[in-house]
């Protein structure tokens, strides 16, 4: 086996330690995020109120609604995503240190490949987040099942596709160049040896960076993956046409609903990953020498 394959089944297996992580740390905040969303004018005040709500309503676990389907397939997205961004890299250069630019342009790369798994994903689990506790509210099985019958492939389990791929190109080019950038500044202090603390803290910061570049894409990417209906014409026509309708709903600020959560969840669930990912490939090389 060559060098370069051993290290992608590394960053396959390490990306799934890592999205395990983040989706059990990240998930009741990425639960008040989604409602903000899509919620309906004037059922919430607020991510705080979301939160209360939540919990009073349907219980403390009722965060992890939809959890079922990020995390059966959290190690194939996150598998894909770290393995294509090694893969990118390495397209990219030959040579392992990269500049910041050519990070983004990997990281913008693997966010592409990524999207095949990460839009059925999250279609799945933005429709079981649109949940609210009521008698009717479905299993993801017949979640599934009901896109499947009703609309098939394309329009069903892939609803929401190019927007996803919108919204992952800007997102990890910041996640991977704001981690790298903060990892390279602790290397200057530290040494190749880094500590626990700074891994975390580095993710963190590509947490935030993934969060504020693909704002308000990930608002209108919720709206057509939670609608009852696919939408129509062209991704560029149909993606327009949802901004003009937030606009013309709730103002500019409906561009960023659920965007303070999605801050505060980026720490500690950005953190978990990156370090999980990275702890892991450490261990998985010093394993097996690739």
């Amino acid at each position: 086996m060559s060098k370069n394959t051993q290290a992608t089944i590394n960053e396959l297996i390490a990306g799934s330690v890592g999205g395990a992580a983040q989706v059990l740390v990240g998930q009741p905040l990425d639960t008040v995020k989604t409602r903000a969303q899509v919620a309906p004018k004037g059922m919430f005040t607020g991510p705080m109120d979301i939160l209360k709500q939540t919990i009073r309503k349907e219980g403390f676990f009722a965060l992890y609604k939809g959890m079922a389907s990020p995390l059966l397939g959290i190690a194939g997205v996150n598998s894909l995503l770290f393995a294509s961004y090694g893969i990118s890299k390495r397209i990219i250069s030959p040579y392992p240190t990269l500049s910041l630019k050519e990070i983004a342009l990997a990281g913008a790369m693997a966010g592409i490949a990524n999207a095949v798994l990460a839009s059925p994903v999250e279609m799945f689990k933005v429709r079981m987040q649109g949940q609210y506790g009521a008698a009717t509210d479905k299993r993801l099985s017949a979640v599934v099942r009901e896109m499947w019958r009703d609309w098939g492939f394309r329009k069903g389990i892939m609803r929401g596709y190019w927007v996803t791929v919108a919204r992952e190109i800007p997102a990890y080019a910041g996640f991977y160049a704001a981690f790298e950038f903060s990892k390279r500044n602790f290397s200057r202090t530290y040494g190749s040896d880094i500590p626990v603390w700074a891994l975390l803290a580095s993710g963190s910061t590509g947490g935030i960076a993934y969060w504020l570049s693909c704002y308000p894409l990930d608002v209108v990417k919720s709206r057509i993956q939670l609608r009852a209906t696919p939408p129509t014409g062209t991704p560029v026509q149909y993606i327009a046409n949802e901004l003009k309708a937030i606009v013309h709903e709730a103002g500019v600020p409906g561009l960023f609903r659920g965007l303070s959560p999605s801050l505060l969840r980026s720490i500690p669930a950005a953190a978990s990953t990156f370090a999980a990912f990275e702890l892991t490939k450490q261990y998985l090389e010093e394993v097996t020498g690739a």
